[in-house]
């Protein structure tokens, strides 16, 4: 390739702009002087700002960038209470910057813009009031961060150091302390050891019960070091053949509570991260599908059964509900978690899979939880052609909601409500649940 044709790399370079509103992804518009569209982190709307570059090229039809000087700053801009927040430093925080109170609505506007844009609906069309909830305790003066993180994955770089990764970087920024991990995860001493050989270290603390797991993944060929924490902890190794999560010592699972029960989560699989979010979550479509004593219910990508569970305790001994997940784990774990209910069922395999297999062509009500990428289209029709009463959908990515909400009012659905929960603070993530019902003629 001669020098002509090589893309000519603009990283590095730097622009004065005035910064536009705030876009899905934890960083706010802006535009050079050239016209050229600048994804900037680090910034706030409003803002004057020094832009540096951090990804692109001249014929990038967008330019990534990090604000190094804030030339005027947004009335809702704080110090960043971390000492690892900030250009270059880690990418786990993206509003360390912000308010509180302006986070929650930095966070709804990315809400309402992705709900206009991707499905065409405003915040009233969704039955939405455009607030952001922040969770129980969660509400804090600026300049404190809860401390709500009950799992976090550390990178390990070639010293055997720990610390988090970069945005959008394998590049790792070595730390003593997260402040957005919880008091079960800090107390284990992570960053204060050594972790020779490893690639990441992931802290589990369970906020329904005093257990605590470090899950170990090594570098090729690694071996294992010995693990001697603040705190009594079991390990579990992921294995470089299969990818497959084995013990090494202690319990393979860890106990969690929602809804009043107590749940199995094995060998370090999916369980919200925020300790109020599986109650908050499961009290939100509780209240919006408002279940009946015998009618038959769905819970798609069921994970460890926390929906299922909920809809069997309401629906009583005539109700039936149906779980499937994908994930072989999660699916012994749901099963044991509910083998107290003769009248729940777990298949495995993917939803799109299973459920047409099941047979079954009505039901009453739906719960979907999928991953970050959504339900999509055939999943979305199959579900709408049950003539359930109510769909819940719980979505952890707006756009993905957005999408498939925009599906669902193609096959006869529209949403009766929508609630939006800060489940994540400091960082650009939300979670939504959205309740869905029949479109009736004339509404």
């Amino acid at each position: 390739m001669t020098e002509q044709n090589e893309k000519q790399s603009l990283v590095g370079e730097e622009y004065e702009v005035e910064v536009g509103p705030v876009a899905h992804g934890g960083h706010c518009i802006a535009r050079t002087a050239e016209g050229r569209v600048l994804f900037v982190r680090h910034t706030l709307p409003g803002e004057k700002v020094v832009a540096k570059v951090t990804e692109g090229d001249a014929d990038s039809r967008f330019l990534r960038a990090d604000a190094i000087t804030v030339l005027d700053a947004s009335k809702d801009r704080v110090e960043a209470p971390c000492p690892y927040a900030g250009p270059g430093k880690c990418g786990g925080c993206d509003w360390q910057h912000a308010k509180p109170g302006a986070q929650r609505r930095l966070k709804g506007e990315v809400v309402a813009e992705q709900l206009k844009r991707l499905a065409g609906l405003t915040a009233e069309e969704a039955g939405w009031d455009g607030t952001v909830m922040p969770a129980e305790g969660d509400k804090l003066p600026a300049g404190q961060v809860p401390q709500w993180r009950t799992r976090v994955q550390y990178a390990v770089d070639a010293d055997g150091t720990v610390g988090l990764r970069k945005h959008r970087s394998h590049e790792i920024e070595p730390i003593d302390h997260c402040m957005i991990a919880a008091p079960g995860v800090s107390e284990l001493g992570i960053e204060k050891q050594d972790w020779p050989q490893m690639a990441t270290v992931e802290a589990i603390a369970a906020s329904g019960s005093g257990d605590r797991q470090v899950v170990l993944t090594p570098r090729p060929g690694g071996r294992l070091p010995l693990v001697e924490l603040d705190k009594p902890v079991s390990v579990l190794r992921v294995e470089e053949k299969d990818g497959g999560v084995h013990r090494v010592h202690g319990r393979p699972f860890v106990r969690e509570r929602a809804d009043g029960r107590t749940y199995r989560v094995g060998m370090g699989g999916f369980w919200q991260v925020h300790p109020q979010a599986a109650d908050t979550l499961i009290k939100a479509v509780m209240q919006g599908l408002m279940p009946r004593k015998g009618e038959m219910a769905l819970d798609l990508y069921c994970g460890v059964g926390i929906f299922a569970g909920a809809l069997a305790e309401r629906l009583g001994e005539t109700g039936a509900v149906l779980g499937i997940e994908s994930t072989k784990r999660a699916v012994e774990d749901a099963r044991h978690n509910l083998a107290d209910f003769p009248r729940v069922r777990i298949e495995q395999g993917k939803v799109e899979t299973v459920l047409p297999k099941t047979g079954i062509t009505e039901c009453d009500l739906v719960v979907l939880d999928p991953p970050r990428a959504g339900a999509g289209k055939q999943t979305v029709r199959h579900v709408a052609g049950l003539s359930a009463r109510r769909i819940a959908y719980v979505a952890c990515d707006p756009a993905a909601l957005a999408r498939d909400l925009g599906y669902f009012r193609e096959h006869g659905y529209k949403p009766r409500t929508l609630r939006v929960f800060d489940l994540f603070p400091m960082t650009h993530h939300v979670e939504c649940v959205a309740i869905l019902e029949p479109v009736r003629e004339g509404s």
